[in-house]
């Protein structure tokens, strides 16, 4: 291949564009074509439709050429159909007014349909709701049909010839009566349910109250027994003070608001006997964060008494608590939690204990063999038990569960023959001490 020889890459349809184009093969510098590098040949291919005028039209071009005439706006459609209308109006021309109101009417509503009616009926019916009604109208009309071509029609409008509208109507007349019947007992189950729900609203609000009297009464013999440092600061007219509002609150509450109560005072130590400085009468710290007890001669800050007598606690949670030398005659404890609950010195007296758990419960100090029941004479004496006791006289305890056995023998010894009768296990070869 010679120097001079035309480059055989470059393509031949270049090579006709070009001349096609009406370039000469000379590249001004007196050289021919074949004398032009490949580089230089790329370059003028390269340059040539950047200084060439576009034969191919572009997208303005040809949308120029190719566009439609321009559609009349629905704002003109609506007034011309308007104005259509109101001549026919004006001029009583019927099928001239028709026609104008019908297009103004399709018109307004496709403009109408996009922006408003579309997503208002979209939004007010969901596909489900726009279903269900649609359904139910296509299933009955598709149903009516089917009966009127199998003939049914004709059978009922056979049957409805031959009737007696007499006995008809009579039965109708029965039919009303005992619809007034049902509609008179529906009255009345209405009115019973209204009731039922007045009763649990009422019971409810009764118990949202209870409570706000409880917490507002925990809060005051808070404030009322301890000083600005937190200390026990209980003189006696405060003493008497807490014992006024506990028997008042006591007796204002259900069974499980004294319950609550209970555990409140018996876990702030406030219902167990404190000892007491033999000077300001002020309760004594027992070296380990606590007020040491004193079974003998302590004070209590809050003396029970006889608040609790005949008092129903039946199935309340009174474990822990201290009720220690508190009437409790005829009180019903059945069903309790009495879970290390302290009844020492406590009058059980035809108290019922069916189905309490007794499991670690407290009847006395010492052990059982030399343990007896408080004395109004007697001071107790807890090394030996006597005179510590709780008294349990005719007392039942049927289905009493998690009763021990020295727990079982003091029941037996001190309950009398009703109280023997009711211990789980029986009282077989343990002596009655009530009656010597």
């Amino acid at each position: 291949m010679t120097p001079n020889a035309p480059d055989s890459n470059v393509p031949l349809n270049e090579t006709a564009r070009a001349e096609g184009d009406g370039l000469a093969t000379s590249n001004g510098n007196g050289l021919g074509h074949s004398a032009a590098s490949p580089v230089n040949v790329s370059a003028v291919n390269q340059s040539v439709p950047s200084l060439l005028p576009s034969v191919v039209p572009g997208p303005i071009a040809q949308s120029n050429l190719f566009e439609s005439p321009r559609r009349v706006s629905s704002t003109a459609i609506v007034l011309g159909a308007t104005a259509v209308m109101v001549v026919g109006l004006v001029f009583n021309l019927s099928w001239l007014g028709f026609i104008g109101a019908t297009i103004a009417l399709v018109t307004s509503f496709r403009v109408l349909w996009l922006p408003f009616l579309r997503p208002f009926i979209s939004e007010l019916f969901s596909s489900q709701e726009v279903a269900v009604p649609i359904a139910f109208v296509g299933g009955f009309i598709a149903l009516v049909t089917l009966l009127k071509f199998i003939g049914v029609d004709r059978w009922f409008g056979g049957l409805l010839a031959q009737a007696n509208w007499d006995a008809v109507g009579a039965l109708g007349e029965v039919f009303g009566a005992v619809g007034q019947i049902l509609i008179a007992l529906l009255a009345v189950y209405i009115a019973w349910r209204q009731y039922v729900i007045e009763k649990d609203l009422t019971i409810q609000q009764n118990l949202i109250t209870q409570q706000q009297t409880i917490d507002s009464f925990f809060q005051g013999i808070s404030d009322l027994v301890l000083d600005e440092d937190g200390l026990l600061e209980d003189w006696p007219q405060e003493r008497a003070i807490a014992e006024g509002r506990t028997a008042a609150i006591l007796s204002s509450v259900d069974g499980g608001g004294k319950a609550k109560i209970i555990r409140f005072l018996s876990r702030a130590r406030l219902l167990s006997p404190l000892k007491r400085d033999q000077r300001l009468g002020r309760a004594i710290l027992d070296g380990t964060g606590g007020y040491e007890e004193d079974r003998v001669y302590g004070v209590r800050v809050i003396d029970l008494g006889v608040m609790l007598a005949g008092a129903v606690l039946s199935n309340s949670d009174l474990r822990w608590t201290d009720l220690s030398e508190t009437n409790l005659i005829r009180a019903d404890l059945s069903g309790c939690d009495l879970v290390r609950t302290n009844f020492s010195g406590t009058i059980l007296c035809q108290a019922s204990l069916r189905g309490s758990d007794l499991n670690g419960t407290r009847f006395f100090y010492g052990k059982a063999a030399t343990a007896s029941p408080r004395s109004k004479t007697e001071l107790p004496d807890y090394r030996t038990g006597a005179y510590t006791g709780a008294v349990v006289e005719n007392a039942d305890f049927t289905g009493a569960v998690h009763m021990s056995q020295e727990q079982r023998e003091y029941c037996c010894a001190w309950g009398g023959a009703k109280t023997r009768s009711s211990i789980p296990g029986g009282c077989e070869g343990i002596p009655n001490k009530l009656g010597q």
